[in-house]
Order: structure tokens, then sequence, then C-alpha cells
């Protein structure tokens, strides 16, 4: 990312100090009866506990859940509104089940600062998620050869170990380039074969080759912008926002970037749509291609299809690097999972091939992926998260009323930690799913490839890595669940597959896990975490 620390610094103080214009201010918002877990006083008491919520918002949502295990408290944000979190699985349920028009994810994402990122049209007119959800989704297994190829490469490229001596490894920033180059193989792919090709073509085309380490880094420095500007965002008033949220999004430099490499391509596709219809001979099978297929009017531009490919990007790069972080350094703190993976990777694959059917056989990597992503920190601390638009506001059907305009969130980390929910929650059990699903087999119950919406919904389902559930939220749940989870899901197993075959692991220090950070309403897997690998013997 750029070097503008300095300015970035100064907004910040900025913002800080204009709380005291701030709670000057008459102006009241979201009052309701609902307790307030902390800050319920005047409002520069309720401003300091806001500012301490923000910073301590992990142990703030886990100590409030345990109050209210099935009940609905607030907790104070800057600038004078309430967060409202509910708590029970029929809570979520009714979350996740309300129509647009009551309850709004695109207006929750708006609190965030998102839109200043990515742009609010990406908000109020998602059409790329019909695109992941329909098209992508169903082409990953024809997509698999090159994921698989991708993935191969990368691991080489990046993690480049010399012979097979252990050898320290900062695993985030590494996997963030590798599950970078893996989408971005199946969102604009590699133009042609040949090393001499791909220069010859890039010069006199500007199209970017699926490796190529500027187009990559653009990608992977906007996803970390997006998450790191918007928390700062947040602290400025809403009448302030509009000044400095351009100015500290990157999204209009970001556009200009990534035209550089993509513009020549979305050009000729739009050409090539206008001169043949959608069915043109030899039309790529990629992200850009499925993004025409439902792109209408202005969203039929070449900047607006690329300031998608880079939503779309932030969506696949910065969700999945976490995920597969902690999913290597749990397999280093309990290395005794190795083995039972490693061989039933080899025996899977002996039998049927690297495909994306054959991923579905791996009960155990599957098993183990989910269990890492209930235990620890993911992107966010909210699994479900909504806006309440309806004028008369939001009532459970215990009466519970959310008013109008108020953000409504279920604390998905301290769902995940719920022993009512989980048995011996806070222990960390590699194959807790796996063995749900090897008595489903024993009863009757045949286990099928989950790659759909449909399969994914279904109670008979709800273990596999992909399945959302009330009690599980890594994905959301309900009709705004993440329509990329096939993807991710396809991506992660395969990459946890590799490095079982290909690499062994072990952690820094025995027993000790990277700390996790959190910032704001968002966490992540230590980024300077450290773990010992090496190539196999005889690989």
């Amino acid at each position: 990312m750029e070097n503008n620390d300095t300015k970035i610094l100064a907004l910040y103080g900025l913002a800080l100090a204009l709380a005291a214009y701030y709670l000057r201010s008459g102006q009241k918002k979201n009052e309701s009866t609902t307790p307030a877990l902390i800050g319920g006083g005047g409002r520069i008491s309720r401003y300091l506990a806001s500012i301490h919520f923000i910073r301590n918002a992990g142990q703030v949502l886990a100590d409030g859940y345990r109050k209210h295990p099935v009940g609905v408290f607030r907790v104070p944000v800057p600038f004078g509104n309430w967060l409202y979190v509910a708590c029970g699985t029929t809570r979520v349920q009714e979350l996740a089940a309300a129509p647009n028009n009551v309850l709004s994810f695109d207006e929750a994402l708006k609190e965030a600062s998102i839109d200043y990122a990515i742009g609010e049209e990406q908000l109020h007119n998602p059409y790329h998620a019909r695109s992941i959800r329909g098209s992508l989704t169903r082409n990953l297994g024809r997509c698999f050869p090159d994921m698989r190829d991708e993935i191969e490469h990368a691991f080489d490229d990046v993690i480049a170990l010399k012979g097979n001596k252990w050898e320290l490894v900062q695993i985030q920033p590494a996997l963030l380039q590798i599950v970078s180059r893996t989408s971005n193989r199946l969102f604009v792919g590699l133009p042609l074969c040949e090393r001499i090709q791909i220069i010859a073509y890039s010069l006199l085309k500007g199209i970017p080759a699926g490796r190529n380490k500027e187009y990559l880094q653009l990608n992977i420095d906007f996803a970390v912008s997006v998450v790191v500007r918007g928390q700062i965002i947040c602290l400025f008033p809403e009448f302030l926002k509009p000044i400095f949220g351009p100015i500290l999004s990157k999204r209009n430099s970001s556009l200009r970037h990534v035209l550089k490499f993509l513009q020549v391509m979305i050009d000729e596709r739009l050409e090539k749509e206008k001169q043949y219809g959608q069915d043109w001979p030899e039309r790529p099978n990629d992200l850009i291609s499925w993004l025409l297929d439902n792109a209408e009017g202005e969203e039929r531009t070449t900047p607006a299809l690329a300031m998608r490919v880079l939503g779309v990007n932030f969506a696949a790069t910065h969700t999945s690097t976490m995920a597969l972080t902690n999913a290597l350094y749990d397999l280093a703190m309990y290395p005794e999972y190795i083995e039972p993976m490693r061989e039933e990777a080899e025996r899977v694959i002996a039998q049927e091939g690297w495909t994306k059917a054959a991923l579905t056989d791996m009960h155990k990597i599957d098993s183990f992926m989910r269990e890492s992503q209930r235990f620890n920190v993911g992107l966010g601390l909210f699994g479900v998260v909504r806006k309440v638009i309806a004028t008369d506001g939001f009532a459970f059907s215990d009466g519970t009323t959310i008013p109008h305009g108020a953000i409504v969130g279920v604390p998905g980390m301290a769902v995940h930690r719920d022993h009512g929910l989980h048995p011996n929650a806070d222990t960390f059990d590699g194959f807790r799913f796996s063995r749900i699903r090897e008595e489903a087999a024993r009863t009757g119950h045949n286990d099928v490839e989950v790659d759909s919406e449909e399969k994914a919904a279904s109670g008979m389902f709800n273990r596999h890595m992909v399945s959302t559930a009330p009690d599980h939220l890594v994905f959301g749940h309900g009709r705004h669940a993440c329509p990329g989870r096939f993807l991710a899901a396809t991506e992660l197993k395969a990459m946890l597959a590799h490095l079982l075959i290909n690499y062994d692991i072990k952690a820094e220090v025995k027993g000790v896990r990277p700390p996790d950070q959190f910032y704001g309403f968002f966490g992540s897997p230590s980024p300077d975490g450290k773990i010992w690998m090496r190539k196999r013997e005889g690989l």
C-alpha cells in the first residue's frame, strides 16, 4: 500500500478531535429500553464506553453472550449509535429470514464504510453475487484442473524451500499471495502458456497473466485496505464521511491501476458480445464472462466491470487467507491430525486423482477446516449483521423490538464457543464433524457432495464445511449467506491436501500459537506468525 501513514494518522486524530463537537450536540439515535451492557449513562460516558468496546469488542461480546445467552443487549459505538446484539438460535433464524425491506444486509455493510472502498453500486446492486452463486459454482468442476495447476505452481514459487531442510516461514503473507494467484487463475486466467507468448501478448494487448506480480499485488493491497481504511472512516461522524471517505478509500486509484491490466480484455469482451451475443465462439470461462451474464445498463462498462473484479477479489482473497492461516496454525499446534488427514488425501487421490469430486471424499480434511473456522476468529466478530430499515422497527417473536436505523448482529465467535451448542466448545476437535457424518452413514443417511445452496441448507448435510446453520455462522446464514463459500471450500481443501502431501510442518515454538489480532469489529490470525516447514523426503 502507499506510504501515506502520516496523512492517515492526521485524519485519524482529526476524527477523534471531532468527538468533542459531537458530544456537545443533543442528537439522540436508536434509543431503546433494551438493556445496555456498558455505557448506559450520559453522552460522555457512552462515548468513552464506545472506545472501550472498539478496543475490546471480542471480550465485551463474549461477556454479553454469557449474561444474555437467549436475549438481546446493546453496546455503544462511536458518535451516539447503539449496536444491538441478538443471541439464541431462534433469533438467528428470525434475523436471517427477515425480508430485505425490513432488515438490510447491504445497508449494514455501509455502516462499516465498505461502500467507500468498493462503491455503493456494489451494495445496492450486488448482481455479482448471482454470477458467483450460479456460473462460478457450476463451473468449479470444469475449472478445477486450472485451480490445481495454480496451487502447485504458487506453492513452489512463493514457499521456495531448498531441499528437505526445515525453514521458518512467515505464513500469512505467503498464503495471501497463493490464495490471490489461485483465485485469479479462475477470475482472469492465463492468456497463453508459453512464456514468450505471454510477454508478447501482454505487451500488445495489456491483458494480465494470472501470475502477473503487479496485478496480484494490486488486488492484495486493495483487499487489505478495504478493512483497515474502512475502520478509520468509521471513526468520522456521518456528515464528514462523504468528505474523507473517498480520500482514504483508495477506490479511485485502485480502479485506475486495475484498468491498466483489464481494460483491453474487458473492451474486447464487450465488443465480441455486441457482434455475436453472449455465446460467441471461444468465449472464455472466467469471472468477467460470468459477470457479463448478469450485468445490465451502466454496469456493462469497462470501469464498472473492473471494479466488480476488484470487489470479488476482496471477498475471495481476505477471507480464504484468514481461514487457511488459522488451519495451518492449528495443524502446527495439534500435529496429531497430520497423519490421519495425509493418509486420507493420499488414499483418495490415488483412487480418484486430483478432481473436485475427490475433495468430497476427504471427510477428515473437510471436518478439520470447519472446526478451525468454528474455533478461531475469521474476519469479523459477527456472523449475521443487518440494519433495520423498516420505519416501525423490527420485532422478534417474543416482542423484543429493535428501532429503525439500528444495526443488529449475532456474535458469531460467542455462538461458536457455546457449550450448549457445541460439546466441549473450548477444545479444538479436528474430527468433530467427520464423526457426525460417520454416524449419519451408519444410520443409513447417504453422504453426497454439497454443491448447491439447496443442499447446503438441508439439515441432512449441515455438518459439511460449506453448510450454514444457526450454530455455525462462518459464512453467515440465510438469504445473505456467502455466495462464494463453494469456491472457498474447494480452494481451501485442495490447498490443505496439497500441503499435507508435499510438506511437513511444526510450530515455531511447540505448543504456542501466534496470538490473534483485533481491529474494532474485525479480527485476524497473527499476520506475523511463523511455522517451520520442509519439503517431505523423496518429493
